[in-house]
């Protein structure tokens, strides 16, 4: 950013800020995409006089915004479902990644001007990871099937570094000289050393935070692991960005182990906050680059008709590639050996992820890693920022596409009678343990309420209400919600009639905050959306 004065830069971020809130909000309820609005919003301010020019810092955003991203989302991917997706999941973090540097990097070869074959490759790496910002954000709006999810939520994970080594590999070319042996060494490394990084980095916390009693400590060590983990994974010449969603991964499955229920709220609702400022701040960033890029573009490109149709044909390789790596992919899977056949996807499912491939916040910091050396780089970085603009509006389209394609969704009642058939066992578990705790010493008062809450649930699962009537567990939840919003406004008018000390006050009202959060996410209407 150019130089300014600390209240200015001040200013400036409040402002940053407050744009990003208000255009994602605006947008989420208008139906409308709000990476794309966001990244709209940012290039029309960038030719505003008044606003600042942005200088891209890649280390700032290689080091201070992809490891949080990446790290919020791996806590909250589940382990068992990548496991299980492992797979599809390394053909597309791994297989098409080195498909699409190869084939958009031939491309960029063959129709833009003066550009060595090191630079197109290092171009096609660029480009070659999706966003697991702008996918996770489109997968959750379209109720896509859980499946697919996992697999594009974990592709989008994983495939940042295998670009990034393919990209690290491109750019020693264009310095000096590579060979096949020093970029397959390379990528073991990267893999090994990120992976297990992220292993030790995952155990080690987790060991410290089991001991931890106070959340605050439990959160401060939460925040700052993203980062530990990429630099301790990059100090070891291994992938930071593997290290990290490994770290998160690890946490995450582990986190009902080693956390308390206050530190796991604490940390999901720190996290989620975290991860949609940044999430949405990096593409009004992208947006507000815009200026600075076509000036470089402008005085490096080969004019404007040519500049159309050099992006054009590489858009247009960037989504033949996907498409012709999940065609090969989808007939292995339909017509390949048993074990594939029974782990397979139908074509509909193969043209659903085909469409599914944003790109974002890794290219727009890839792009600028590329040395000064590089013929035309400013050039190519305007090219890198049409792909990601493209790749956003062929997310508007994804909506349609799913509905068209009548993919089925994911079964919300089953989920829900699963869950409350998990909660019935758990009950049962409760109350189990209560009888080996009880003591004579013990208020029969104190034990006859803690029966009645366990039972409750149970009861109504194997003795549910007429189909006519509502659920029990449902009416249960609307009847302690009317309870608990009296209760809270009870709470709110001593507060205003002065009877109470604040701390008193404030404690009470966390009481009834921590119930009123456990029944949200147990209640009917929360686990089917």
């Amino acid at each position: 950013m150019v130089a300014m004065n600390p209240v200015s830069t001040i200013e400036w971020i409040v402002v940053f800020v407050v744009v990003t809130v208000a255009v994602t909000g605006l947008s989420r309820r208008a139906g409308w995409s709000a990476p794309f609005v966001l990244v709209v919003v940012g290039a029309a301010a960038s030719f505003i006089p008044s606003v600042p020019t942005i200088e891209v810092e890649p280390e700032l955003v290689l080091y201070g915004l992809l490891p949080p991203l990446l790290f919020a989302a791996a806590i909250r991917t589940s382990v068992i479902d990548v496991r299980a997706r492992r797979d599809g999941i390394l053909l597309l973090s791994v297989g098409l990644v080195a498909f699409t540097v190869v084939f958009v990097g031939l491309t960029a070869w063959l129709v833009v001007p003066a550009i060595s074959l090191a630079a197109a490759f290092a171009f096609g790496a660029v480009v070659a990871p999706t966003d697991a910002v702008a996918v996770t954000a489109i997968a959750g709006r379209l109720g896509l099937p859980r499946r697919l999810v996992t697999v594009l939520e974990g592709e989008s994970l994983l495939n940042d570094a295998t670009a990034l080594v393919a990209l690290n590999a491109a750019i020693a070319a264009i310095l000096s000289t590579v060979t096949p042996w020093s970029v397959t060494t390379d990528f073991v490394l990267a893999v090994v050393g990120g992976a297990g990084v992220g292993l030790v980095v995952g155990f080690m916390l987790a060991a410290i935070r089991k001991q931890l009693r106070a959340p605050v400590l439990d959160t401060s060590l939460s925040l700052i692991t993203p980062f530990l983990a990429f630099i301790l994974g990059e100090l070891v010449h291994g992938s930071g960005v593997l290290a990290v969603v490994i770290a998160g991964l690890y946490l995450g499955y582990r986190a009902p182990v080693i956390q308390s229920a206050e530190a796991r709220i604490a940390e999901s609702i720190n996290w989620r906050t975290i991860q949609f400022l940044l999430e949405n701040a990096v593409f009004l960033f992208i947006g507000l680059n815009l200026e600075s890029i076509l000036e470089g573009a402008v005085s490096t490109g080969p004019g404007l008709w040519p500049t159309v149709w050099i992006s054009l044909a590489l858009f247009g390789a960037l989504l033949v590639s996907r498409f012709i790596w999940m065609a090969v992919t989808t007939s292995v899977y339909r017509y390949g050996p048993r074990r594939l056949r029974e782990r397979g996807w139908s074509w509909r499912t193969g043209v659903a992820v085909s469409f599914a491939g944003m790109r974002g916040v890794v290219t727009l910091a890839a792009v600028f890693l590329l040395p000064p050396e590089t013929p035309g780089r400013a050039f190519l970085q305007f090219l890198a920022f049409v792909m990601v603009v493209g790749t956003l509006l062929q997310g508007l389209a994804l909506p349609w596409i799913i509905r068209r394609l009548r993919l089925p969704p994911p079964d919300k009642n089953q989920e829900r009678i699963e869950a409350q058939m998990l909660l019935a066992e758990a009950q049962t578990a409760g109350l189990a343990r209560l009888d080996a705790e009880v003591t004579d010493a013990d208020e029969e008062r104190v034990i006859g309420r803690l029966r009645i809450n366990a039972v409750f649930l149970a009861d109504a699962i194997d003795n549910p209400a007429p189909e006519e009537a509502e659920p029990l567990p449902a009416a249960y939840a609307r009847l302690r919600r009317a309870m608990i919003e009296a209760e809270r406004d009870a709470v709110l008018a001593a507060r205003a009639e002065g009877r109470y000390q604040e701390p008193a006050i404030r404690s009470a009202l966390a009481f009834i905050d921590v119930e009123e959060t456990a029944l949200k996410a147990g209640s009917p209407k929360r686990l089917e959306g």
